[in-house]
């Protein structure tokens, strides 16, 4: 390999094959666990172009083979009701031999430039390996909580307003029910085309779809799952109140003569097994998605905090940051009593510290600046942890996305 034949470039159309094959490699996504979910080579790629169309891919290129990779979907989030535009990293991976030269930290540099061009001032990803995104600035915002419960722990039948139809998995009135649910829960992926798209991506044909309808005929929440071999699978669940959450389950304890056990994945942070009359059931949490501030300034800006009788808040600390310059040095934070925020470079010197990954996780809500604090990731006195607490909206991030 001659580093002086490498060259970073947009990776177009017509490297959508080398595109693949790069993933499939790294990722080693052999031909039978494609057929397994009914995917051949093709489809995928057909599947994948209207896509990465709408996406910033960028690449290394020896001569002109694709040796190093990253995409940028075009997303938007919702963080503390509050719109933002937010870049969605994937398609990372590099050929193994052209490892450890530093293409792939030139590649999320370039990236995380383009972003802030853009107005993406957040960035999310599915993480294949946490540590290395924690060393470049991701740190982990949302869990996914996966379950089994046997038939015999299924709630018993409740009553409630509404009732439950199922639906086409492509049906609009299940776009709605999530845009509705989306628009209200802190850390949700606003899903376009290119979302939905990738939501799907992956699922097998036998995936179905139900409503919770309320007793103003209005969609309330839905469940997305498939059957097989007596089990109930539950892809996700929403609902935006007590009724529809009930109406859900009632749904799926009326299968119970056809399987032997449920099980599904939940995305908030509120364990299954407490809102059961048998709690014994099994439950898993795991890191799902991490985020990383691509903008400091801009993202306090847009960030909506907490309002307060104080007319203003204030810290002065060190923030770093691995790869953004802009994000590096000494700032002034401060907050009015609307809660509006504000950042500012400043010359002199301050004794409080914290990283771009634990401001992420901090103002994402995932962690609290007490924890943060009491485990060394933020150096700051206690008045300052204490104003932080009450800055900051106390919600956990839900994500229930795939790309």
């Amino acid at each position: 390999m001659n580093k002086k034949n490498l060259k970073m470039k947009n990776v177009g159309n017509e490297y959508m094959n080398q595109y693949n094959a790069l993933l499939r490699y790294v990722f080693q996504v052999t031909d039978q666990e494609l057929t397994s979910i009914g995917w051949e080579e093709k489809e995928i790629i057909r599947a994948k172009f209207p896509t990465m169309q709408k996406a910033d891919v960028i690449g290394w290129f020896d001569k002109d083979t694709l040796v190093s990779q990253v995409a940028v979907y075009p997303m938007k989030v919702r963080i503390f009701n509050r719109t933002y535009n937010m870049g969605g990293l994937t398609g990372v991976g590099t050929y193994p031999e052209y490892s450890n030269q530093g293409l792939m930290h030139k590649l999320l540099e370039t990236a995380l430039k383009r972003m802030k061009e853009k107005g993406q001032y957040i960035t999310y990803l599915f993480p294949y390996s946490i540590p290395y995104y924690r060393r470049k600035g991701w740190e982990i915002i949302s869990d996914k909580i996966s379950y089994e419960i046997n038939d015999y722990q299924l709630p018993k039948n409740r009553q409630v307003s509404g009732d439950v139809r199922r639906v086409k998995v492509d049906s609009e009135e299940l776009k709605q029910t999530y845009e509705k649910y989306a628009m209200h829960t802190h850390g949700a992926i606003l899903r376009d085309e290119l979302a939905w798209n990738e939501y799907w991506l992956w699922d097998s044909d036998d995936i179905m779809a139900a409503i919770y309808y309320n007793e103003n005929q209005e969609p309330d929440g839905y469940i997305i799952y498939w059957l097989a071999d007596d089990i109930f699978h539950i892809k996700d669940m929403i609902f935006n109140n007590e009724d529809a959450r009930a109406g859900l389950w009632n749904f799926v304890s009326a299968h119970f003569s056809m399987i032997d056990k449920v099980v599904g994945d939940i995305y908030t942070d509120e364990p299954l097994a407490f809102l059961l009359e048998d709690a014994s059931i099994k439950e898993t949490i795991s890191p799902y998605y991490m985020a990383r501030i691509v903008d400091f300034k801009e993202f306090i800006a847009n960030f909506p905090f907490r309002k307060s009788n104080l007319e203003k808040r204030e810290w002065k600390f060190v923030l770093e940051d691995p790869i953004m310059e802009e994000n590096q040095g000494n700032f002034c934070l401060t907050i009015d009593k609307d809660g509006n925020g504000k950042a500012v470079k400043i010359s002199e010197k301050c004794s409080d510290t914290i990283n771009i990954q634990t401001m992420t996780t901090m103002l994402m809500g995932y962690k609290r600046p007490d924890y943060l604090a009491k485990i060394g990731r933020i150096k700051a006195d206690s008045k300052i942890i204490e104003m932080l607490e009450d800055s900051i909206g106390n919600e956990i991030p839900y994500v229930s996305d795939y790309f």
